[in-house]
């Protein structure tokens, strides 16, 4: 299993920037998190996963591959949309899959030209895609492109985590924004911990 890299430097950077995260670093130790290294995979991933619940998501997820054997551009705009369906899918997100699969195939969506966009730039072009928004396009950025600064406004566990770590009533998008400033350009890495406190029960 390959998991987000960090060390010693990002740590001892975000530490050294806020004393709260430090304490919460310091709680936590290292935080493993599973990557997805191909992007395409991650993609389709992201969109079985939305809206339904992890074990669900696994087993509608061993169905495809069970299905159609691998998971790539080429098999993906292969399939009809019913094949897709059949697996467990709504229409709707067969359609998206399929959609991704033939704009990968047909050269609209050049993932290849990933590792040198910037992360708007991959935002743009991932959240252009239907069935892509921009908090998946952020995840991907983290959990497939590994990414180094990315904290997400869309992501609620982030926004709870930031009113817990900073004893708010409520946190505003100029809040956020700053504490995004503060972490940069660890964004990433302090997104784990921030999980970390803001899904806890």
């Amino acid at each position: 299993m390959e998991t987000f890299k960090y060390g010693d430097t990002e740590l001892d950077y975000l530490k050294m920037k806020d004393e709260k995260l430090a304490h919460l670093i310091e709680q936590h130790g290292m935080i493993e998190r599973k990557v997805t290294p191909d992007l395409f995979t991650a993609l389709i991933n992201s969109v079985v996963s939305q809206q339904i619940s992890t074990k669900a998501a696994a087993t509608v997820w061993n169905r495809l591959i069970q299905h159609l054997g691998e998971i790539s551009p080429q098999i993906i705009a292969n399939a009809t949309v019913e094949e897709i369906q059949q697996c467990g899918l709504s229409t709707r997100k067969a359609n998206y899959i399929k959609g991704i699969g033939d704009a990968v195939v047909n050269g609209e969506l050049q993932l290849d030209e990933f590792p040198k966009l910037s992360d708007q730039e991959v935002i743009d072009r991932l959240s252009s895609l239907h069935g892509i928004g921009v908090w998946t396009a952020e995840m991907l950025l983290i959990f497939s492109m590994q990414r180094s600064d990315i904290i997400s406004w869309g992501d609620l566990g982030i926004r709870r985590g930031l009113t817990r770590l900073y004893a708010l009533e409520d946190l505003t998008k100029e809040q956020f924004n700053e504490y995004k400033k503060r972490y940069s350009p660890y964004g990433s890495v302090a997104s784990l911990y921030i999980w970390k406190l803001g899904n806890n029960k």
